[in-house]
């Protein structure tokens, strides 16, 4: 049966997750009313849910729908390979908004802007034989054809993402003395880990979690602030895409702290994942490599979009390496010019350290990717025996290169597959987050100054504790 999901959601290597589940542990809402008695469901050839009452009658009830708010990140639907149905967030979506403004008064139409990361456009750059250039202009030219105004690349948001990071960081380590939950700092930039904090850890790893927004987010400031500002309009007159390689990224935009009330719109209207994008240039009748490439747009005047860019330190948006140096540098005055890593024992984590010349360690940072590695961090958390100073934490084994939106090859080793979209993605221009013009002159023009309140609003978040259901289909982590 076909999936009604653009998308497949079809994850591999299904060991590395939690005991996924047969059931979606949403609880069930039981009509504990004493005429309601006990009823049997019919499924008919349709496929439809026909109530019968102890006394004969019948209904015709509603199929059941799991929107993006409701999901615990239980990992169940997805991992028993079974089919969700988000109504929300999905290429047949932005379809609707672009047809939308095509039937709209010019006055009444929004704009349209998508945001691709990376990580998207090296898997697609594999997938269509092309280099991640090409394949950057190639998908602007793409998305403008069926309706885009603006396209831009995410490596610019995730700018602001890391310095923050980085000043989060240096802030929380000076002061340790007065707060103990100030470290370990833990990345906060995976929403799959965060879904997981919040709703089976909340109550002692909400105060580690950096605050900074992933650049996704930040992106959507940028969109619905910003670039709404130049355009001179509201946030709800734009329709704001980003084109991401996880999941859990459409999750991340309906959270309502991401929601602005008074225009009654997200910062981020719609995710596409890599597969999604595919797919739609498959319904498109559109073959990329033939069409005219065309620049990216820049969201300032000193940001060149000639060609996309990225940031050292590997395909999770490099935050262990940016925040090592710049600790490194800010709180012990050393200039860290190559980190180096060293395995740490589990399969998928590794570890630089910045040692003393007498031996002491004076900064640990560690990489945890994969949710039986992060079952280990909390472990070691819950018991105070947390080495590290931060944690660059991602739900996927080998984080977001190989996220579960990605393309996959039939004919490929997903080893082999992975270190070709890593070989890509590490071939564009490399740039310092603190060495962007563009990114100075927003802090000052936009944000009002790096420490201000209007920086904090809009560059930072918060978390929620989820309270856990007492239902009989709850699962213990």
């Amino acid at each position: 049966m076909a999936s009604p999901f653009s998308g497949a959601l079809q994850l591999t290597d299904l060991d590395d997750f939690i005991g996924p589940s047969q059931d979606c542990i949403k609880p069930v809402k039981v009509d504990k009313r004493p005429e309601s008695g006990i009823a049997k469901i019919h499924i008919e050839d349709d496929g439809s849910y026909i109530q019968v009452n102890q006394d004969g009658g019948t209904r015709r009830l509603e199929k059941a729908k799991v929107s993006l708010n409701d999901c615990l990140a239980c990992s169940g639907c997805v991992t028993s390979a079974e089919t969700v149905l988000v109504t929300q967030q999905s290429h047949k979506e932005l379809r609707k908004a672009l047809d939308a403004n095509k039937m709209a008064a010019p006055s009444q139409q929004r704009l349209v802007v998508v945001s691709v990361s990376p990580q998207s456009r090296a898997s697609l750059a594999v997938q269509l034989q092309l280099n991640p250039t090409d394949t950057a202009r190639k998908l602007t030219s793409f998305f403008k054809k069926i309706g885009a105004h603006f396209v831009f690349d995410t490596a610019f948001s995730r700018n602001f993402s890391l310095l923050e990071s980085q000043r989060e960081f240096v802030q929380r380590f000076r002061e340790q003395a007065s707060s103990p939950q100030a470290l370990p700092v833990l990345a906060s930039a995976c929403p799959g880990w965060i879904c997981y904090a919040e709703k089976t850890h909340s109550s002692f790893i909400i105060p580690y979690l950096s605050t900074a927004r992933s650049p996704q987010q930040v992106m959507g400031s940028l969109v619905k602030d910003f670039l709404a500002q130049q355009q001179h309009l509201t946030p709800d007159k734009i329709y704001h895409v980003t084109v991401m390689p996880c999941y859990d990224k459409k999750l991340e935009a309906s959270r309502p702290d991401f929601f602005n009330q008074e225009y009654q719109t997200r910062d981020v209207d719609c995710v596409l994942t890599t597969g999604e994008v595919f797919k739609l240039l498959e319904e498109e009748g559109i073959l990329l490599s033939e069409l005219e490439p065309a620049l990216l747009d820049g969201l300032s005047s000193s940001v060149s979009a000639e060609e996309p860019t990225s940031h050292r330190g590997g395909g999770s948006g490099g935050y262990l390496e940016h925040v090592f140096r710049h600790a490194a540098r800010e709180l012990f005055g050393i200039h860290v010019a190559e980190v180096t890593y060293r395995p740490l024992r589990s399969v998928d984590g590794q570890e630089p350290l910045l040692d003393w010349r007498k031996g002491q360690v004076l900064l640990r940072f560690a990489a945890v990717y994969g949710f039986r590695n992060i079952q280990n961090l909390v472990q070691k958390l819950k018991r105070g025996r947390c080495p590290y100073h931060y944690v660059e934490v991602m739900a996927c084994p080998a984080g977001c290169l190989n996220g579960g939106g990605q393309l996959k090859a039939l004919d490929t080793p997903s080893r082999e597959l992975l270190q070709h979209v890593e070989r890509l993605y590490s071939m564009v221009r490399t740039e310092a987050p603190e060495d962007v013009p563009g990114v100075w002159e927003l802090y000052q023009q936009w944000l009002q100054g790096e420490a201000s309140e209007r920086a904090s609003h809009l560059l930072h978040t918060q978390y929620h504790a989820v309270e856990k259901a007492s239902s009989g289909l709850s699962i213990r982590w």
